[in-house]
């Protein structure tokens, strides 16, 4: 298998924070360090009286893409617990073939 990576997938993403949340527990992290953190942008408004937000989960220099839930047979616990199911897992040129169909908010993080 080559490089692993995570494809997020952010113009779907609702700003749960289940992958933040996931993530800490997982590792112990204390309350000002993450894995990967839910950053919101926004209010814009679109139109006359519409409103749209964009969130984006962003793995941080602690993401290690869970590598010892992976060794075990795993996968990394903010994919696996992501509601949205936006965050993808796997091989880097697999993620980059499906990257290719998705719009322009989507990105590839490698740690």
């Amino acid at each position: 298998m080559g490089k692993i990576g995570l494809m997020i997938d952010y113009e779907y993403c609702t700003g749960c924070q289940s992958c933040e949340l996931a993530c800490k527990n997982e590792h112990g992290f204390p309350l000002d360090k993450w894995g990967i953190k839910m950053m919101e942008f926004g209010p814009f408004e679109m139109e006359e009286g519409k409103l749209e937000w964009n969130y984006l989960p962003f793995p941080t220099s602690y993401c290690d893409l869970c590598a010892e839930r992976v060794e075990s047979g795993g996968i990394p616990t903010c994919a696996l617990h992501c509601l949205a199911n936006v965050i993808e897992w796997g091989p880097v040129d697999e993620l980059s073939k499906k990257l290719e169909d998705k719009g322009s908010k989507a990105v590839i993080f490698l740690p």
